[in-house]
């Protein structure tokens, strides 16, 4: 073959060709952001409409059905889904795996602008967004302290943290759960209100239209002019008592302390949020969508280092729950398994063939093939994740086997009398289509799996591409860099060692015991077809014991637990049983940190007879039980 000749006559050639891809495939490798699992999110995108004080019945009727009637006739849809509880429609709509989901949002969003007019005027602005995965916080702070109560908290939480935190790189947005915002209450006592012949309707409008600031134009002088500022909003419970809601006959009016009750407080009570029992705020922190998890992750905790250094007293900022930790532990698992397996390979290829110098050859094949195949990783848009790792892991058995040929023909050639060149060129004559075949054959069986369009054949199909990506390039590897090697490097051995003789006696061994044991099947081949296909058959009978699953269960360091009251249940009810709950986590003793939270709701008002704790545990090496152990 021509690329095979000339890499024999230019060994620099070949060299620089091996380095460019290895070039390639580091800058691709450093630019991969890491994940648990590939992107496999089907392209669904949510409505949610917030209607507030709104029985589930009025919110079924007046928004969710509406805004049905208008999305199932969507291109593509393929499931609608929705919710309709106190205060909160949420819609789900589906759509067929080969629909772009970006064009799938933007159809979704037409529709709903054209159906405001069909809603009431009431309801908070519909929120159209894609649900995905990475929409999800990655890590969980906890902001707690005794000193100050939720309110106080809230506002440090705004000027200490949130903006620090969301403008890191790779951070999306910075969710705060259980805040509490400063507010008026204002408490109508329904008797006076009707003693003064007034409606709850003339109190709001009266707070609307007094309560705010408006523009109040400029003096202008000779010399000077000034900017005039009404001060319309009101900032005291005095200022609110005093706030005129209607003229009456006599000497004073009505006014709002007349008919309520006012005091300060937080604007929301309905969420509740604890970190190892103590009262305390949640921030999330979502990542962008092509962020990596792990860099994000150690951005986030060094900024919440320095973040507690200016932090009030009294305040502490600790991680309550952090995704990136079993990640971090699944790659760097993975990562070590590819280390012991270049090993063990190296390791192999010697005991077989006995010299250093033609080792060196299939194990330069290693690293090239393996950093190659990242660079089609990136230009695929694929990650770094425990399946494309375990594709590389796979791959490294692979990847060395048309070196191995290459090296076993190029070494006959030079043990029968050829000079290193000349065996490199006639070894390669004979061998170059059977080098092609067998790593087009490679490539053939993994490839298929990128065309399955299910849920599994996406989660596979960068396992597929790692695999193949790095066998195409061990096959090119074998027809330029292999052989021109074998031409500088390998040299007749006149006199084995010691070692290699005792090696090639050890390998021997199996060989003459293999051909002791083949000769009787070639004698009754019949009965050894029967064998195997009773061994087949019994294969398949054993499968079907076998429990299946899409991931198999590992140990990740945390619990997330749900706790539902029942309908119509208080918070104050749903809260006695979640603190129960979180009791029984702190007594246990691999639970290190826990926070909880009642009435979770990201962007809505969340269900106040639902509760969960996300857990952390111990580090593995530091306790003595699984955490399946500790589940059950």
């Amino acid at each position: 073959m021509r690329l095979s000749q000339t890499s024999i006559d230019r060994p620099v050639l070949a060299s620089v060709m091996s380095l460019v891809i290895v070039l390639f495939g580091w800058i691709g490798a450093t630019r991969l952001q890491n994940r648990e699992l590939p992107d496999v999110d089907p392209p669904v995108v949510s409505v949610t409409t917030v209607f507030p004080g709104a029985a589930p019945e009025v919110v079924e009727t007046s928004v969710t059905q509406p805004l049905e009637d208008l999305l199932v006739g969507i291109d593509g849809v393929k499931h609608i889904t929705s919710t309709s509880r106190e205060q909160v429609s949420q819609i789900s709509v589906e759509f067929e795996l080969a629909r772009d989901v970006e064009a799938a949002a933007n159809d979704v969003r037409d529709r709903v602008a054209r159906s405001r007019r069909q809603l009431p005027g009431e309801i908070d602005d519909p929120v159209v967004a894609k649900q995905d995965s990475d929409a999800w916080p990655v890590l969980w702070a906890a902001l707690s302290s005794q000193r100050y109560d939720q309110v106080e908290l809230t506002r440090i939480a705004e000027l200490y943290i949130k903006d620090r935190i969301g403008k890191l790189p790779g951070v999306s947005n910075v969710i705060i759960a259980g805040e509490r915002r400063f507010s008026m209450r204002v408490w109508v006592d329904n008797d006076r209100l009707t003693a003064h012949n007034l409606t709850v309707a003339d109190v709001a409008s009266a707070l609307e239209r007094q309560n705010v600031d408006i523009p109040s134009g400029r003096i202008e002088g000779t010399d000077r002019e000034f900017t005039v500022r009404s001060l319309g909003e009101l900032t005291s419970e005095e200022a609110y008592r005093r706030l005129v809601v209607a003229p009456r006959t006599g000497d004073e009016p009505v006014r709002l302390g007349d008919i309520a009750r006012v005091e300060s407080g937080p604007e929301d009570e309905r969420k509740i949020v604890r970190f190892n029992g103590e009262p305390g705020l949640g921030l999330g922190v979502v990542k962008q969508s092509k962020a990596n998890t792990l860099d994000v992750a150690e951005r986030v905790r060094a900024e919440i280092d320095e973040i507690r250094k200016i932090l009030p007293p009294g305040v502490n900022i600790e991680r309550a729950f952090d995704s990136s930790v079993f990640i971090r532990q699944s790659i760097d698992s993975v990562r070590r398994t590819i280390y012991e397996a270049v090993l063990l390979v190296v390791l192999v290829i010697y005991c077989f063939l006995r010299s250093a110098r033609a080792t060196l050859i299939p194990a330069a094949a290693i690293p090239v093939s393996v950093i190659g195949s990242f660079m089609v990783l990136y230009a695929l848009g694929f990650t770094i994740n425990t399946l494309t790792l375990m594709g590389i892991t796979l791959a490294i058995g692979l990847v060395v086997d048309d070196a191995i040929v290459v090296v076993e023909n190029i070494t006959r050639w030079i043990e029968e009398g050829a000079t290193p060149v000349e065996a490199a060129r006639r070894g390669m004559e004979e061998i170059s289509f059977a080098v092609i075949s067998a790593t087009i054959s490679a490539v053939a069986v993994f490839l298929p799996l990128t065309f399955l369009t299910d849920t599994t054949g996406r989660l596979f199909r960068e396992f597929a591409v790692t695999v193949a990506a790095a066998v195409a390039v061990s096959g090119f590897v074998a027809l330029t860099l292999s052989p021109a090697l074998c031409a500088l490097v390998i040299r007749r051995d006149e006199r084995p060692s010691a070692l290699k003789r005792a090696l090639a006696r050890t390998f021997d061994a199996p060989g003459r015991f293999y051909g002791a044991i083949v000769q009787p099947a070639l004698r009754r081949p019949s009965l050894w077809i029967a064998v195997g296909l009773v061994w087949v058959l019994l294969g398949v009978l054993l499968l079907q014991g076998i429990d299946q699953e899409l991931i198999p269960n590992s140990d990740r360091g945390s619990v997330i637990a749900k706790m539902t009251a029942p309908e119509g249940a208080t918070i104050e009810y749903t809260d006695r049983y979640q603190k129960e709950a979180e009791a029984v986590f702190l007594r246990t003793p691999e639970i290190e940190r826990v926070f909880s939270v009642v009435s979770l709701g990201i962007g809505t008002p969340g269900l106040v007879n639902e509760g969960f704790m996300f857990t952390m545990m111990k580090p593995e090496a530091e306790r003595d039980r699984h955490q399946r152990d500790v589940v059950a």
